[in-house]
């Protein structure tokens, strides 16, 4: 708990730690208030009041349809916080696992998997969402698998080096001779050495996600056009920016803000998580 407090304290005394932070609490409280009120029904339309401009009843105002554009914009903080967080946590979990393997193993099994993984992420993401999508049609879960897929496999190829170098110094090998096991030497000595490369690729990851959600949605293979998202707003007014352009400003806004926010924390978190580079934690 006193590491965690550092870490706190060391991230909200950094603009590139408090920005992100202040950022990221603004946009999960918001996601949980959408569950349960939005200013309008996301059903609501109203063809006499299209295209207007801010106001007190329509704080981001309209478009095409009527449709309050800030109203699904807050439903859609809650889908891409879902789909942000998800991607994380797959793009840690099996990252970690693959990096494990590859430093725990004969070196003939090592390039074995390395040899599949670089096979496997030249595969874009756009083609695993269109295989995700072809028997489903466009779903969440299309859009969670096809970038945990490409994230976790970059993960494995860009800390692997690390973690190699990590396991062949003299304290690995010294555990190794005093009995440990593959799985505790990891855990103890080498993931410590790793968790710098892992918090910015990880923060990558869910930066990324965003920009793969607006994408794929565009190209309707990612979020329903019944699921509020940002990158559905924005596809969906983006062919009317030379007739109203503040309608695909507010999600362009919105997930510009979002994706430098999580790569900053990433950044943040990498620097203050380490005693080299935040003499508090030697304290501890």
């Amino acid at each position: 708990m006193r590491k965690l407090r550092i870490v706190t304290r060391s991230l909200l005394h950094r603009w590139d730690g408090a920005f992100p932070l202040i950022f990221i609490g603004i946009w999960i409280l918001v996601s949980c208030v959408s569950l349960v009120w939005t200013p309008f029904s996301l059903s609501y339309t109203n063809g006499y009041n299209v295209w207007t401009t801010p106001s007190r009843v329509h704080w981001l105002g309209t478009d095409g349809a009527g449709v309050d554009s800030f109203s699904w914009l807050m439903a859609g903080s809650a889908t891409e916080l879902l789909i942000v967080v998800i991607v994380a946590m797959v793009t840690l979990v099996v990252g970690i696992a693959g990096v494990a393997l590859t430093v725990t193993h004969s070196f003939g099994f090592n390039r074995v998997i390395i040899v599949v993984v670089d096979a496997l992420i030249s595969i874009p993401v756009i083609v695993v969402a269109l295989l995700c999508a072809a028997p489903y049609g466009a779903t969440i879960v299309g859009v969670i698998v096809s970038c945990a897929f490409a994230y976790s496999l970059n993960l494995i190829r860009v800390v692997r080096p690390v973690a190699t170098a990590a396991a062949a110094s003299d304290y690995v090998v010294f555990a190794r001779y005093k009995g440990k096991s593959d799985v505790r030497v990891f855990f103890d000595h080498i993931m410590p050495s790793i968790m710098p490369a892992v918090i910015i690729n990880v923060s990558l990851a869910a930066a990324t996600s965003i920009l793969a959600e607006s994408g794929l949605t565009y190209l309707g293979v990612g979020v329903p056009s019944s699921v509020p998202s940002w990158g559905h707003s924005l596809a969906t007014t983006s062919h009317y920016i030379s007739i109203h352009p503040s309608v695909v400003m507010w999600p362009g806004l919105i997930i510009t803000l979002a994706v430098i926010a999580l790569n900053l924390v990433g950044d943040a978190m990498r620097e203050v998580v380490d005693p080299l580079t935040n003499p508090a934690l030697k304290e501890v």
